[in-house]
C-alpha cells in the first residue's frame, strides 16, 4: 500500500514559501534497545581512510553522506559505495559492519549518523579475528 510522504501542512496565511522535504529513504522500524540513548554523530574520514575495523553497534544505525563516498559493508550484503546526498542504514545487534571508509584518495568524506544505542555500552564493539574467521561464510563474495 502506497503511503503518501509529503511532509508539509497546508497554511493559508502563509506569506513565505513552504518547506520542501525530500525522503532520502524510509526502512520498516528494526529493533531498537529498550531504554536506548540516541546519538547522532558527523564522522569524518580523511583521504583514503580505511575507516573503523570491522565492529558491531549494540542498535539501529541510519546515516547520510554529506560530503564524498564512503565504501560500506554490512555482513551478508556486498560492498556498496555510498555517495554524498544517499543515506544508508544498518539494524545492529549481532550484524557485522565491515566497511565504512573514504572510497576517495583525494577529498575527505563526511557522514553523518544517528545511532540508538544501549545505554553504558560501546558505541562501536571491535570484532575479534577470530569471529571473523568463524563467519567467514557469512560475508559476501569480495570485489
Amino acid at each position: 500500500m502506497p503511503v503518501d510522504h509529503s511532509h508539509h501542512i497546508d497554511d493559508p496565511n502563509r506569506t513565505t514559501p513552504a518547506p520542501q522535504f525530500e525522503v532520502i529513504s524510509s526502512v520498516p522500524a528494526p529493533p531498537v534497545p529498550d531504554a536506548a540513548e540516541v546519538m547522532t554523530l558527523i564522522v569524518k574520514l580523511p583521504p583514503g581512510s580505511a575507516g573503523n575495523p570491522p565492529h558491531r553497534h549494540t542498535g539501529p544505525a541510519f546515516g547520510y553522506v554529506v560530503q564524498g563516498e564512503m565504501i560500506f559493508e554490512l555482513e551478508g550484503e556486498p560492498e556498496r559505495v555510498v555517495r554524498a546526498g544517499e543515506s544508508f542504514w544498518e539494524p545492529g545487534g549481532d550484524v557485522i559492519h565491515y566497511q565504512d571508509g573514504n572510497n576517495l584518495a583525494d577529498v575527505e568524506t563526511h557522514f553523518l549518523v544517528t545511532m540508538f544505542c544501549v545505554p553504558g555500552r560501546p558505541m562501536l564493539i571491535p570484532v575479534s579475528a577470530d569471529e571473523l574467521d568463524e563467519r567467514r561464510s557469512r560475508r559476501a563474495p569480495r570485489p
